[in-house]
């Protein structure tokens, strides 16, 4: 298959060439090849888009999301592999979960799909969960999402056994005693509106003792949803001095203020929640000197009736797959904050690295895993037309640039805008 006259990033900038696939892989890259082909005249061919952090809900959440509707939406929006987190019912902390999502996915056969296991079992945070035994049925990382590992003890032995087996624990940071039954950001709004407040320290006293206990052990750790100016600061500091830290933050945090909180739409109730003007600013600065690796959706689709109730009683989380590139490259190209290449790096190529995935690029023998995009092209967001389950956005009726037209996983078209 021969997919031709598309501008393929290669580089710092498009060039118009050919791409031939040969066994789902990228045989070459050059202009008018020969041979039956796709014409992608005027699209910009970019790394299949990697998304690190979603919930595809299933097993046991199927009402809020599955692997085929999630699978379904993420290859509208660009993306070609997705890690799933272990917030499943059964929990995902065994070799039988880890195998059933799997065979799912494969079932589906849209985008591929990686697994990753919780750390503790039935993420109560009391005992590792069976690390080497996910490992083998093919998790490719740990974490608790949804909440951290309370422990420092519990943590650190995650730490250090995850490592004994080449994976990497992805940390949510929240010290639940100090966020308290806190619904948004504490500050003026939270004033403003009555609503119960979390305070940056809730997020940054354990992203600091991740920080510690990575530097301590010499071992790699990642630090989820990065949503404060201080959390930045102290994975900016902790990577100056050599800890093997990670990061991602997710669009929403540098695309939205909590002013939004102030028209009480539940769908702007996110965890972290959304945060202030010096916060946005602050993860836009670690996005561009390489503070903050990769951008993710932490993609969390919801049933309609879990987020139309009052503020305090919905559900935290926002259904991102389907705008997160346009929603990234609006915020950060167009504006001049980061080239194309620097967007593509966060949301394909360092997602790969950070978790040792093939692919994530777009060169001779890698996978053939690409995204085909009409950056030129504005449209609006409307939650009516997702893929997924999920119509829960705070971006209903913005207008983005950036639209996917073709994902391609393993040379084969598995989504085509019609």
């Amino acid at each position: 298959m021969i997919y031709r006259n598309g501008n393929i990033l290669i580089g710092n900038k498009p060039k118009k060439a050919d791409i031939r696939v040969e066994n789902g892989r990228i045989a070459e890259i050059a202009p008018d090849l020969r041979g039956e082909g796709i014409d992608l005249h005027g699209l910009t061919v970019l790394p299949g888009l990697i998304d690190m952090h979603v919930h595809l809900r299933e097993p046991g959440f199927e009402r809020k999301e599955d692997i085929a509707s999630g699978s379904r939406a993420a290859v509208r929006g660009g993306f070609t592999q997705v890690c799933c987190m272990p917030n499943t019912k059964p929990v995902t902390d065994n070799k039988v979960v880890v195998s059933y999502i799997l065979n799912r996915a494969r079932e589906v056969n849209l985008c591929k799909v990686r697994p990753i296991g919780a750390i503790t079992e039935g993420q109560e945070g009391k005992n590792l969960a069976a690390i080497g035994a996910m490992k083998a049925a093919g998790v490719v990382a740990l974490s608790e999402d949804g909440k951290s590992v309370l422990s420092t003890k519990m943590m650190a032995n995650a730490m250090q056994y995850a490592a004994d087996f080449g994976l990497k624990c992805l940390c949510h940071c929240e010290d639940s005693s100090l966020v308290d039954g806190g619904v948004v950001n504490e500050g003026y709004n939270s004033t403003l509106t009555g609503l119960k407040g979390s305070i940056r320290a809730a997020e940054d006293i354990i992203i600091a003792r991740e920080i510690c206990l990575s530097e301590s052990l010499d071992i790699p750790v990642h630090i989820c949803h990065v949503s404060t100016y201080s959390g930045v600061q102290l994975i900016r500091e902790a990577k100056a001095r050599g800890v093997k830290v990670t990061a991602e933050t997710c669009p929403h945090y540098f695309t939205l203020t909590d002013d939004v909180i102030r028209t009480f739409d539940t769908n702007t109730k996110v965890n972290p929640p959304i945060r202030e003007e010096k916060d946005r600013l602050a993860v836009i600065a670690g996005l561009k000197d390489g503070t903050l690796d990769c951008i993710v959706t932490d993609h969390a689709p919801h049933h309609e009736d879990d987020k139309r109730v009052e503020y305090d009683l919905a559900a935290f989380g926002i259904s991102g797959l389907e705008t997160s590139f346009a929603l990234s490259y609006t915020a950060l190209v167009k504006t001049g904050e980061l080239s194309l290449r620097e967007l593509t790096e966060k949301m394909s190529r360092n997602p790969a690295r950070t978790l040792g995935l093939e692919g994530g690029v777009l060169e001779v023998g890698a996978p053939a895993d690409f995204t085909a995009v009409d950056l030129n092209e504005e449209w609006t967001i409307d939650p009516a037309e997702f893929a997924s389950k999920g119509r829960n956005t705070p971006f209903a009726g913005r207008k983005v640039y950036g639209r996917v037209k073709y994902t391609v996983v393993d040379g084969e078209v598995k989504y085509e805008e019609k």
